[in-house]
């Protein structure tokens, strides 16, 4: 897909579920269940694909575990064979050697766009992050990426948004720091470098996502607004998020907020908390989310490349809550009536 091809789709909106890893009991690489959750999420009606990013496992790109190409290569292929239009985005994270190498891999295996991961610079200067952001820009159109700190992300100021909206070859941003403040200065970075109508804004505030949805931002008279999402919460219940935003879609032409929208972002918020273990700052979160798929049958198990990585206690009792409370948010169904053909 050309660039202009990729910034004209993430501009119409597009649910981005970041895709799981999925793994056998000895911890490799589970290729017909892999193939699977892309699938399921294609079928779901994704428009995207967001794989080496955090959902994903940053440690496949340990020595020793080197799956950072495989797994890219098995979801481009996946998802080419399932046809569509899929925007297919590429985790790249580190400093700028080992960026540059991801970007390339990512472009050679026919991704769009690369989600460009800041944690491991904590030490750079906001020129030094600039320049490093620009260098990756030169190989790979840029989905900007604001991580939440407790997740592994670093603080980003407006003085940064404000320079990295300027680089030409940003197509979009994941704005993903939860916290309101950190929100608003991504979106007046952008605003103010007058960016609004080039750069999608993707929320990935998995706390705030119908409020994010919903929202208008408005700085000196000109306004932007986030079109879609690119998040973990959206690795499961992809059809309903799918649904999800086409009801903001609804709700947004009808000009106002409706009880409904509020019942539903809190819904979704609560469910959030249980599957990213908000109760013990995150450390559950990829098990959580690995939990949903195996009751689904999309995954053997909740298996993560740490074998120290797995539901915190109380958290599988939580999830139960949640999936008890709000059946109207989860896939189960979908799932049921459709597994057999993505695990072919």
């Amino acid at each position: 897909m050309s660039a202009d091809g990729v910034r004209t789709r993430l501009r119409r909106g597009l649910v981005i579920p970041a895709h799981p890893l999925a793994l056998t009991g000895d911890r490799r690489l589970d290729e017909q269940r892999q193939r699977a959750l892309t699938r399921y999420y294609l079928a779901a009606g994704a428009g995207g694909l967001a794989v080496g990013v955090h959902t994903t496992q940053f440690a496949i790109r340990a020595p020793g575990v080197d799956l950072y190409r495989p797994v890219l290569e098995l979801a481009a292929e996946t998802a080419r064979a399932e046809g569509g239009d899929t925007v297919l985005v590429a985790g790249v994270v580190g400093e700028t050697a080992q960026a540059l190498t991801e970007a390339a891999t990512a472009t050679e295996l026919g991704y769009d766009a690369a989600l460009l991961g800041l944690g491991a610079l904590a030490a750079y200067t906001d020129d030094e992050l600039i320049e490093h952001c620009r260098a990756v820009a030169e190989t790979i159109p840029v989905f900007g990426f604001y991580l939440q700190p407790s997740a592994g992300g670093r603080p980003l100021a407006y003085s940064f948004w404000r320079r990295f909206a300027e680089i030409e070859s940003v197509v979009a941003i994941k704005i993903a720091p939860f916290n309101r403040y950190g929100t608003i200065d991504v979106v007046r970075g952008v605003v103010e470098a007058g960016r609004a109508d080039d750069v999608a804004l993707y929320t990935g505030n998995d706390d705030a996502i119908v409020v994010d949805l919903l929202s208008d931002y408005r700085f000196g008279g000109a306004t932007a607004s986030f079109v879609g999402g690119l998040l973990g919460q959206w690795a499961v219940g992809t059809k309903r998020a799918v649904e999800l935003l086409e009801d903001v879609a609804r709700w947004r032409a009808a000009d106002s907020i409706s009880v409904e929208a509020l019942v539903r972002a809190h819904e979704i918020t609560d469910t959030n908390a249980a599957l990213f273990d908000v109760a013990h700052d995150f450390r559950g979160c990829i098990a959580g989310i690995h939990e949903v798929l195996r009751q689904q049958g999309l995954l053997q198990g909740i298996w993560c490349l740490d074998p120290g990585e797995g539901l915190s206690p109380g958290q599988a009792a939580e999830i139960e809550r949640v999936r008890a409370t709000y059946p109207h948010l989860h896939d189960d169904e979908f799932v049921a009536e459709h597994l057999d053909q993505w695990l072919r």
